[in-house]
């Protein structure tokens, strides 16, 4: 997968079965949890823009762990989704869906994973040429339920259901035939940057390989 090629959002949805939904705050924890989730197959690396650190973390990983695949999650804006391009990232994924993300994420060749929670949403991004949404919050928002009911009308949609999902409950979403890949947090525990324990997150990652259906 050449870094300068532009990505799908399927593409992104296929290449592993969780998508990791990671929240930095230190610059210096960046490198070493994308080499810690690469060691444990997984390469696409969803860093939130939750934090201050987060465009300086996607730009350390696109330099220095160019095997990964850094995109940025947590897009709401034109300037989110420019900043995150030129910090390196390679795809977008955004809480919610405006006809401006994603012409932006288009203009920087970013692959974007619109985020939406009811039928008017993807009926609103799909319009704009959108067929890969991420269902977010997935568990909060009706589940498996609500993605079985989608399956009817949205025949051509595929999702990548995100919040609420653990190692546990993945394999009942990835066993619909709607859904792709899931997004999880569990990946990487919120005090492995401060443990140093990165051996965890490799093991954490190796865990979902088992979930491929």
């Amino acid at each position: 997968m050449n870094a300068t090629t532009p990505l799908t959002a399927l593409q992104v949805m296929q290449d592993s079965p969780v998508i990791p939904v990671i929240v930095l705050n230190d610059v210096a924890h960046a490198v070493p949890m994308a080499r810690a989730l690469l060691a444990g197959g997984i390469r696409m690396l969803e860093v939130t823009l939750r934090t201050k650190q987060a465009l300086a973390c996607i730009e350390a990983i696109a330099r220095d762990v160019p095997e990964a695949v850094v995109g940025a999650g947590t897009v709401r804006s034109k300037a989110d989704a420019l900043a995150a391009a030129r910090a390196g990232a390679r795809f977008a994924v955004s809480p919610g869906y405006t006809s401006a993300v994603g012409q932006a994420c288009r203009d920087a060749n970013l692959a974007l994973l619109p985020g939406v929670a009811s039928s008017s949403e993807i009926m609103m991004a799909t319009d704009d040429g959108f067929t890969e949404l991420k269902f977010f919050p997935a568990v909060q928002a009706g589940g498996v339920g609500m993605l079985k009911a989608w399956s009817g009308p949205f025949f051509d949609v595929k999702f990548c259901p995100t919040g609420g999902i653990t190692l546990q409950s993945a394999p009942d979403f990835l066993a619909l035939g709607n859904v792709v890949c899931v997004g999880g947090s569990w990946l990487v525990p919120a005090n492995v940057p401060e443990t140093g324990d990165w051996g965890r997150v490799t093991r954490l990652a190796m865990e979902t390989q088992v979930l491929r259906k």
